[in-house]
């Protein structure tokens, strides 16, 4: 099949090269733009585009997706298909009105759960149990669309939003060389979706600050659901203090506060919560390395009654 892909980050990466291992006919990949990153902010190609050069694939990066230059050079590539995966922008009819059988986008969740623009994170996040990925025909609507294969994966205890990621990732591109055999068979199915719709909404940078009049499971969770990127972090002595592994038990130190220091040694730094203790497992301070928390504390002491946070949400909890 000749297919458009349109893709930007990692996760995308997976399901073009399985297109290419499938023996499809890529005629372009559309990208967002290079962006800065990192902390030079150096303006570096998306890893999408990054792996179209390396396997020669043509390669465009639209400012706009409703150009009509270069909506007529999508029209013109005569594309059987156009597949979409975490490209970051909604397609207008335009563009899904194009192929001979349609948009397909390949999004990581169960849907209707967890429709927009980050379902790992957020279902992390939540403590789901399960997540997954979908198959689908795309409308205009977001995430919207007939579902055609739909499949489970489980959310450990251990999994950060990192692990969860790579696993969807290779379901991912399994997923969508499946869906487009069936489409190119005539046997694709169309399910609508049903249930009541969940959304994940981009991560806003007050998203990874941690409240700490949260319980310790939330919070657990919440560490774990921004590892490896963005990163969950308090403040310690006016310092960012992200954290990357912790522990929770339900059960506290009696006249805990949130965000207290109530315990510091080889196997952590065990802080309160609203319910439960937290443990600190691995950590960094602004401008430092990640540390586990007994090298941690062997260069940055905490003494006990220390208090983690210092400013408030505008419900009031200590942050």
């Amino acid at each position: 099949m000749r297919i458009i892909f349109m893709g930007t980050p990692d996760f995308a990466v997976s399901s073009l090269k399985a297109l290419v291992n499938a023996g499809h006919e890529l005629v372009a990949v559309v990208t967002q733009p290079d962006r800065p990153r990192g902390r030079g902010k150096i303006k570096s190609p998306p890893p999408v585009k990054e792996t179209a050069r390396a396997l020669g694939i043509p390669v465009f990066q639209p400012l706009r997706i409703k150009d009509p230059d270069f909506i007529e050079l999508l029209r013109g590539l005569s594309p059987d298909v156009i597949v979409v995966v975490a490209y970051g922008r909604i397609l207008p009819l335009e563009i899904l009105s194009i192929p001979v059988f349609g948009c397909i986008n390949v999004h990581a969740s169960l849907l209707p759960k967890y429709r927009g623009a980050a379902p790992i994170h957020w279902a992390v996040i939540n403590g789901e149990k399960e997540t997954g990925i979908t198959t689908m025909y795309m409308d205009e609507g977001m995430d919207t669309g007939d579902m055609i294969l739909k499949e489970s994966v489980l959310i450990h205890e251990e999994d950060t939003v990192g692990t969860v990621h790579d696993r969807l990732a290779l379901l991912g591109s399994q997923l969508l060389v499946e869906t487009l055999q069936l489409i190119y068979r005539g046997q694709a199915p169309r399910h609508p979706q049903k249930g009541m719709p969940s959304y994940a909404p981009m991560l806003k940078t007050e998203d990874e600050r941690i409240c700490w009049g949260r319980p310790a499971l939330e919070i657990f969770n919440h560490v774990r659901g921004m590892n490896p990127w963005p990163g969950a972090h308090t403040k310690l002595r006016g310092r960012v203090l992200k954290l990357w592994g912790t522990a929770f038990q339900e059960d506290g130190f009696a006249g805990a506060k949130p965000g207290e220091v109530v315990s510091t040694g080889r196997d952590g730094i065990m802080v309160g919560t609203a319910k439960g203790i937290l443990t600190i497992l691995e950590l960094q301070l602004q401008g430092g390395k990640r540390l586990d928390a007994a090298a941690f504390l062997r260069g940055n002491p905490i003494p006990e009654g220390t208090v983690l946070g210092s400013e408030n949400h505008a419900g009031g909890e200590p942050c």
